[in-house]
């Protein structure tokens, strides 16, 4: 295999690490001790400056107004901007529009694509993906219970769905509902667009995370959909075709989440390091010294390299065979990615102490909102599983 890097790339690359560097993180002290909406406004500004820059939309097709990248290309511009939480945010590319606007783009009407898609693609809206329910299985989504009922021309759904990412000021939710119970398992859903001004559309709550509810994009909302009547034509592909389309969105998403994890690994990695060789223990001696801490940056080193080298394979087998093939790859590194940035993140805090768990680093903040890596997108142990049972079938 050859790693090295193609000069475009890592042309791309180094832009985009400055810009995070020198404008993206700044911001991010706002961002942590007034929210979201406080500091909206300057990442407006951001954005426009990202656009200017040619750096908008990396996964963007290029008729969208992207950069055109490919998967892999995609997942190490991810992990240059998963060093700041507003990376994604700034350069147009945050879950779950990311997403959206994959399923919009391969899966929607022409109609669709004008109302939806374009603005969605601009930065102009922002939308939600509405699937998980706070009372049925979110490893076994065959037993959704919201109902999308068929009454003439349109829908009526029913239900309650929460960990809806960014609900709150959405524009517009891509609905997973059961539109034939009697169907076979992997055909009883089809997803729906509902418009958030739909009458029965309720945004019950933000979901505290660790005591923190959030606000705007950067929250998880409880919603509940109280006879919301949308037309037929706003469903996406064939009835009873969701769980197809979501395995579309699922394989790239997971290449995204876990290069964003890597880098938030490095960011968090650097810090530790940073903290280490400039704390002072007594004379002339610095945490660093100290062989314990040496030997957990010596361990996290060698785990964010592998973590690194097993996304961009499975990123690489996307590109080029396509997501079954890479099926197995992909849970891989789901868990494994996952498990490593909470080690990683965990002993950064313990390298910084007391001021660790504060939320004058970003440490706090990771530590506090990425542990759900190793449950959202499927359980930590859902994919074990499945990979294990893939191998012994082998050698049944």
């Amino acid at each position: 295999m050859d790693f090295t890097v193609p000069a475009a790339t890592q042309e791309i690359l180094d832009r985009v690490r400055a810009f995070v560097a020198d404008e993206v993180m700044p911001a991010e002290a706002d961002f942590l001790t007034r929210g979201f909406a406080a500091c909206e406004p300057r990442l407006a500004e951001l954005r426009a400056r990202v656009k200017a820059a040619g750096l908008w939309g990396p996964q963007l097709p290029r008729e969208l107004g992207g950069m055109g990248l490919s998967l892999l290309e995609h997942g190490m511009v991810s992990e240059e901007l998963g060093r700041s939480p507003l990376g994604h945010y700034v350069f147009g590319c945050p879950a779950p529009d990311a997403g959206n606007i994959e399923v919009l783009h391969g899966f929607g009407t022409d109609e669709q694509k004008q109302r939806w898609l374009e603005p969605l693609a601009r930065g102009e809206i922002r939308s939600c993906f509405s699937m998980t329910e706070p009372d049925t299985p979110g490893s076994n989504p065959t037993e959704l219970a919201c109902a999308a009922v068929r009454d003439g021309d349109d829908y009526v759904i029913d239900g309650r769905k929460w960990f809806t990412t960014a609900a709150d000021g959405a524009a517009f939710a891509i609905v997973m509902a059961v539109t034939d119970r009697d169907a076979a398992p992997h055909q009883r859903a089809s997803m729906i667009i509902v418009p958030a001004d739909t009458p029965g559309f309720e945004r019950v709550r933000n979901i505290p995370i660790m005591g923190d509810p959030g606000e705007g994009w950067f929250s998880h909302s409880e919603l509940a959909y109280n006879g919301c009547r949308v037309p037929v034509s706003n469903r996406l592909g064939e009835e009873g075709a969701g769980f197809t389309i979501a395995q579309s969105r699922l394989g790239p998403g997971r290449i995204h989440h876990c290069m964003r994890w890597i880098g938030i690994c490095e960011r968090s990695f650097e810090l530790m390091c940073r903290r280490a060789a400039t704390r002072p223990m007594g004379p002339g001696e610095s945490l660093g010294d100290k062989q314990i801490i040496q030997g957990w940056i010596a361990e996290a080193r060698a785990k964010i390299d592998a973590a690194r080298l097993m996304v961009l394979q499975a990123a690489w087998k996307i590109d080029h065979q396509g997501f079954r093939a890479a099926r197995q790859n992909v849970s891989l590194i789901k868990f494994y990615v996952a498990d490593v940035m909470m080690e990683v993140v965990d002993r950064a805090i313990q390298v910084h102490g007391a001021l660790g768990i504060t939320s004058d680093t970003v440490l706090a903040h990771y530590y506090a909102h990425e542990r759900g890596a190793r449950i959202y997108d499927g359980p930590d142990e859902v994919h074990k599983v499945s990979v294990a049972r893939r191998i012994l079938r082998s050698y049944a």
